[in-house]
């Protein structure tokens, strides 16, 4: 099983399709879909190319997708996949995951817009809590707080995803990242159980939440402090300028790629000074613009991008002796 943030597809969705015949379906699709029919209120898609998923506009097809409606539909879903011996995975919106040519086998499962609730929790004259689920993007959730005059969320502004993916990640810009401000997290185990944890009680570092493989965050409960909408709103514009006028955001990518090293100098600066910006594998291309980035050119394949990926993390090592580590997640290789 694989977790990574979540994501809401473009492709259109159907009702759950119980008349589809045998041979439409994986192999383990009729019976799953006997298990649980009647019970899902969810939507689901058959074999769909995933590149309509991602960032990156790349990866082969799941065999299954599934968009449960709320955390009883994920938890039941979730079950009788474990029960099936039925692999399956959290997909995020994208932005930070490559899927390899191949595709995924099993379930791949969307946390979208069933999962993208927003409400205030608690107000006080200094500060307030608010709620919001893993599917709600992390534009809304920046917007929402700016436009209520709720400080706190400012350098997430123009950071890509979904606030699970934000979560799991522990997305940060600017000096600050989310575990600044989140004041606990909902999430789900492997075996469907749901659990509640005070940050206290969590481990948070560079680019992880800490938890492990089997754990899906389903929501975030924000600490965050009253101040000038006008203010924020112009933070805010100002991080979007900065991120326009130095990442590629006109092209297709998973954001940063590499991890900073520990050391002072970033992944991006080792990667220019090693000579790699420009440098192309088929149409997956090192960034002129910002080398931390692999953008699709136009038809990139995830094994062009993985084959870049590795020839720059020869060349930082050649030059430097520092091993690059990618932190973006790739899935279905192997």
């Amino acid at each position: 099983m694989y977790i990574v943030p979540e994501h809401v597809g473009r492709t259109e969705m159907m009702a759950f399709p119980f008349n589809c015949s045998k041979a439409e379906l994986p192999a383990w699709g009729a019976a799953l879909l006997e298990e649980m029919h009647g019970r899902l209120r969810g939507d689901v898609l058959w074999h769909v190319p995933l590149a309509e998923y991602t960032t990156f506009r790349v990866g082969g097809p799941a065999e299954a997708l599934f968009f449960p409606k709320g955390s009883d539909d994920l938890v039941h879903l979730v079950n009788c996949l474990n029960r099936m011996s039925i692999p399956w995975v959290i997909l995020g919106r994208g932005s930070n995951v490559l899927i390899a040519d191949e595709g995924l086998k099993g379930a791949v499962i969307v946390l979208g817009r069933h999962f993208g609730g927003l409400e205030l929790l608690e107000e006080t004259s200094r500060g307030v809590l608010a709620r919001a689920e893993a599917g709600c993007s992390l534009a809304k959730l920046v917007s929402w707080s700016v436009e209520h005059g709720f400080a706190g969320l400012e350098f997430a502004a123009g950071i890509p995803g979904s606030v699970g993916g934000a979560i799991v990640m522990n997305a940060g810009a600017w000096q600050s990242e989310m575990k600044n401000v989140l004041a606990r997290v909902i999430m789900m185990d492997a075996k469907g159980s749901i659990i509640c944890r005070e940050n206290e009680l969590m481990h948070f570092a560079y680019r992880s939440w800490g938890e492990s493989a089997d754990k899906v965050a389903l929501a975030g409960i924000f600490r965050l402090q009253k101040d000038n909408p006008a203010k924020l709103r112009e933070i805010c514009r100002e991080y979007r300028e900065r991120r326009k006028s130095r990442q590629p955001v006109h092209m297709p990518s998973a954001g940063s790629f590499f991890k900073n090293p520990q050391g002072g100098r970033t992944a991006g600066e080792l990667i220019d000074q090693a000579g790699m910006k420009g440098c192309r594998v088929g149409d997956a291309m090192v960034s002129l613009m910002h080398a931390n980035f692999i953008v699709n050119a136009g038809g990139a394949t995830a094994r062009d991008i993985i084959e870049l990926m590795k020839l720059v993390q020869k060349a930082v090592y050649e030059k430097y002796r520092v091993n690059l580590e990618p932190e973006v997640k790739i899935l279905g290789q192997g």
